[in-house]
């Protein structure tokens, strides 16, 4: 029940805006529905004049008339034909108001999750959220389009007929309405069933989409490991629990419908039965009787359409309240914090971590006891081993975290205090993963600062030494790009990201490990960019090869989450700590 409350709301949320188009829908609806219900009156009224023509024809043929017939088979054409069109242009309207809110849905989804901080991408596989958009979007849009307008249409149908059989014979109305509770117990029997089987189904719906995209996104590696087969039989597993889960819903939700039907035919043998001895021993006249038979047949066969109907579009409303929760749970992440107008001036002196403590989970501490100045314009290294601490240091200076404990100052402001949106700009990130985006080479330069010009956009691939490069390509500045494009080498799309990053002349630069994935002769080219535009500005370096990190002002090593050494290149090597050890093993390898 929660969760269909929670469905309702959702959708009437989204349907709010539309409330014109809708009110047009269940207008049209209404119609279509009183003629529906309206026109087998006039079947018995054209049947029960028909058999009086017939019997006047027999006893007095002069008398004979179909004047009566002819209009009540006039009416009976005109209420059909009114509840068709009723009928098909509410669908009309109904569609048009479903596209809509579905529209709306997407942008409140795709809104909510650039808002949301990192740790909620963190935590989730790609696939898990992109799910959100697919099937869970499309079984909402299909749960609105025909559950929630069918739920109107056939609770509409069925009051409409209860109402019109209690005036016509409150005596056959019940002997109509005699199954409905066999009905009912029926399908709640069943719908109970057919609820756990359908959550299963998208919950592993989630995770094979998860284990899909985790699978493509490491596709290279699985051919050159050889690893296609083993990546099949692990697919098995996700792939069975669907099909499982598919399978019961499908078959329980598919049950409803033959059930109804048998209910209505044995009803209707019922109502043909006691309607005909009803009509034989009350002294009702051979017309009327005829009439009464031919009304409550009609009724009869009508009257469980609404209860097969809603029975089964119930899958369809299960997997909108399960999409609606899944979707609602994204809602109520709690956001980055919003901007309240606390800017953060150029930075002039210094940034310091003042006792950091942080941990992604409350029980598994990253960071202890961080402490460190860098001062305005100088370079701070990062170095030390995996998982060590490096990145996480990174993270929390952008604000993509907050801290446990301790403070990170800006010129004596502490970040927390201040609007994020004030403390990117003042920070440019190029990250070891590069990304572009399915722009123009010029749009993925100036990215983060649209109204560039593109002399400056040039200017920028100078200085990041990629523009020669760029001048290679068919259409240079406008040749277009995507996320997976081949034109550039791993090291020319870490230039890109420099030239991204120094186009929005950020007060601190952070690199992390830009050169991590790049051959030799890239490496001195990017050793070269970050040098030109590291010149004169604060940057933080993380650096798995140390001889990148040789003119460092300040290198801090890593270690389990603590500060083991620190201090320049030559301090640390006079030191024979850690960093002198590592520092000899990579010139040794090389």
């Amino acid at each position: 029940m929660q969760r269909f409350k929670e469905t309702i709301g959702y959708f009437y949320h989204y349907l709010k805006p539309a409330w014109r188009g809708l009110l047009l829908a269940l207008l049209l609806l209404g119609l279509g529905t009183y003629a529906q219900v309206t026109a087998p009156l006039y079947l018995g009224n054209a049947v029960a004049a028909l058999s009086d023509y017939l019997k006047t024809v027999l006893t007095a043929p002069a008398q004979a008339s179909l004047h009566d017939f002819y209009r009540a088979l006039g009416f009976l054409i005109f209420f059909y034909l009114l509840s068709e069109s009723g009928q098909t242009l509410s669908g009309l309207a109904a569609a048009t108001v479903t596209a809509k809110a579905t529209s709306g849905m997407r942008k409140g989804l795709f809104a909510k999750l650039q808002r949301l901080p990192l740790k909620f991408f963190d935590r989730r596989q790609d696939g898990q959220i992109l799910s959100l958009f697919t099937s869970d979007m499309d079984n909402l849009q299909s749960a609105m389009s025909q559950a929630v307008f069918s739920i109107f249409s056939q609770g509409m149908v069925f009051i409409g007929i209860i109402v019109m059989m209690l005036r016509k014979s409150f005596t056959m109305a019940l002997v109509t309405m005699a199954l409905s509770p066999v009905a009912i117990l029926l399908s709640l029997f069943i719908i109970k069933r057919a609820r756990l089987a359908i959550q299963q189904q998208q919950a592993a719906t989630g995770d094979l989409n998860g284990y899909i995209n985790e699978q493509l996104a490491g596709q290279a590696v699985l051919i050159a490991e050889g690893r296609q087969q083993e990546s099949v039989t692990d697919f098995t597993p996700y792939n069975e629990q669907v099909r499982s889960a598919s399978q019961r819903g499908q078959f329980y939700s598919g049950l409803l419908g033959p059930l109804m039907q048998g209910l209505s035919l044995l009803n209707l043998a019922i109502v043909i039965f006691f309607g005909s001895w009803l009509a034989l021993h009350t002294g009702m006249g051979q017309a009327a009787g005829l009439s009464l038979v031919v009304v409550f047949v009609s009724y009869s066969q009508q009257y469980f359409q609404p209860i097969s109907q809603l029975a089964s579009i119930y899958n369809s409303l299960q997997l909108a309240m399960t999409g609606v929760h899944r979707v609602n749970e994204v809602a109520t992440q709690p956001e980055e914090r919003a901007d309240q107008g606390r800017s953060l001036p150029p930075l002039s002196k210094a940034i310091r971590f003042d006792h950091v403590d942080f941990a992604y989970q409350p029980d598994q501490p990253i960071l202890k006891d961080i402490n460190f100045q860098v001062a305005k314009g100088e370079t701070l290294a990062l170095v030390g081993p995996t998982g060590s601490g490096k990145t996480t240091i990174i993270n929390l200076l952008s604000q993509f975290y907050d801290l446990s404990a301790g403070r990170i100052l800006f010129d004596g402001i502490d970040l927390s205090q201040v609007d994020l949106s004030a403390i990117r700009s003042r920070i440019g990130l190029v990250l070891q993963d590069t990304v572009l985006f399915s722009k123009s080479v010029a749009d993925n330069i100036r990215y983060g600062r649209p109204a560039a010009s593109q002399a400056a956009v040039i200017a920028a691939a100078k200085q990041a030494q990629i523009h020669d490069f760029i001048m290679t390509l068919p259409e240079q500045y406008d040749t277009m790009l995507s996320a997976d494009s081949g034109l550039f080498s791993a090291g020319q799309k870490q230039l890109l990201s420099i030239a991204r990053t120094i186009i929005t002349d950020p007060d601190v630069l952070i690199l992390d490990e830009a050169t991590a994935n790049v051959d030799t002769v890239t490496e001195a080219q990017l050793n070269q960019a970050t040098q030109a535009v590291t010149k004169d500005r604060t940057a933080i370096i993380i650096a798995h090869r140390l001889k990148t990190i040789l003119d460092a002002d300040q290198i801090i090593v890593l270690k389990n989450g603590a500060i083991l050494e620190s201090g320049t290149h030559a301090q640390l090597l006079a030191q024979k700590g850690f960093y002198a050890d590592l520092y000899h093993d990579q010139m040794d390898l090389t």
